[in-house]
């Protein structure tokens, strides 16, 4: 008795999604523009990893084109054209991204250590071996101006959007743009500005606080755009409803829209600490950069990590070049942690406990 075998059924498969033989042909085409890119650079006077870069995507277009435009015709030749064109694109704007990821952590790593997370530069000079000293009192530094800032800048940031969005009075058009105008404001002019309202006529000595102001300034139009954006989100029937339960406005702007809107509010918020959290000109400015561990906004010099990257390439040896580098790492993986916060808490659905 013989069995017969039912016939396979055929997985459903997306139209524009590639097939074997499509990525055979595409893994063809870069073997044959990488031998090309290597033999031309080899036998002319072009040289340097550039120009292999730029001879690869050139070749790989153009054969890629003639492929398409001898299998499939003029249509399907001009459409890998602009493929390629958009994948070309694509790889220049992320390939300075991993390369300054790459380049961090080759000349970062070589200073890490426990203690540059426990000690600070009280008893040490940045030209002392790596393993010495720390940026304990950076990192602290760091911390307390952010949030200082943040103290300041979120609550600012939030009612402005509320009032773009929810109010929408006489003054929106003169706020929405002094709110875009203030987003490309360079951080060297909001220090500029506290060193000459505060700092000249008032204290007249760096301190922590001048500092937390300065990224405030710098802070709330990232945080009131974000802001605003997500509160246009939340659907118009939210606040319809809250009113026909007889809430006022601000009732049910407080207890229905700004709750609804809560993940998307706190992206903001993570959005604008990593706006602010590298900037270099006002810290320097208005902070004097100690080397030892200060708590005390209102008095006395406080470090944070951009002022102790300047400082160690201003020193110059290869120990303070190794330091500095070391307080690059950190801080870049502190805004990517930030900016992942911000991506995961962005994705979530508006409104969406």
């Amino acid at each position: 008795m013989s069995i017969v075998e039912k016939p396979a059924t055929p997985q459903p498969r997306k139209p524009w999604a590639p097939t074997r033989v499509d990525r055979s042909k595409t893994a063809a085409i870069i073997v044959g523009a990488a031998l090309t890119s290597f033999l031309l650079v080899s036998t002319t006077p072009l040289g340097g990893k550039l120009a292999y870069a730029a001879v690869f995507f050139v070749a790989y277009l153009i054969i890629d084109f003639a492929v398409s435009l001898r299998k499939g015709g003029r249509t399907a030749a001009v459409d890998s054209f602009f493929r390629g064109i958009v994948t070309t694109a694509v790889v220049i704007a992320v390939a300075p991204i991993i390369s300054i990821i790459f380049s961090v952590w080759i000349r970062g790593h070589k200073g890490l250590h426990w203690s540059l997370f426990t000690k600070d530069m009280h008893s040490n000079a940045f030209t002392d071996p790596v393993s010495q000293g720390g940026l304990a009192h950076a990192i602290i530094g760091t911390f307390l101006l952010v949030i200082v800032a943040m103290l300041i800048s979120v609550p600012i940031g939030i009612l402005t959007a509320l009032y773009l969005t929810e109010v929408r009075g006489r003054f929106t058009r003169p706020i929405e743009f002094l709110v875009q105008a203030m987003s490309g404001v360079p951080s060297i002019v909001a220090g500029l500005f506290i060193y000459a309202a505060i700092l000249v006529p008032l204290t007249k000595a760096v301190n922590g606080i001048q500092g937390s102001l300065a990224l405030a300034i710098l802070m709330i139009p990232t945080v009131a755009r974000t802001s605003q954006e997500v509160l246009k989100l939340i659907p118009e029937d939210l606040r319809e409803a809250g009113v026909a339960l007889g809430g006022t406005q601000w009732r049910s702007v407080a207890l229905v829209v700004v709750p609804a809107a809560r993940s998307g509010l706190i992206t903001a918020m993570i959005l604008g600490v990593a706006r602010v959290a590298g900037e270099t000109a006002p810290i320097l400015l208005l902070t004097g950069g100690s080397g030892t561990k200060n708590y005390n906004m209102f008095s006395g010099s406080m470090g944070s990590l951009p002022n102790y990257i300047w400082q160690g390439f201003g020193a110059g040896t290869p120990e303070s070049i190794t330091r500095a580098w070391a307080g690059i790492l950190v801080l870049l993986v502190i805004v990517v942690i930030l900016f992942t916060a911000a991506r995961i808490l962005g994705n979530r659905k508006v409104g969406k406990k």
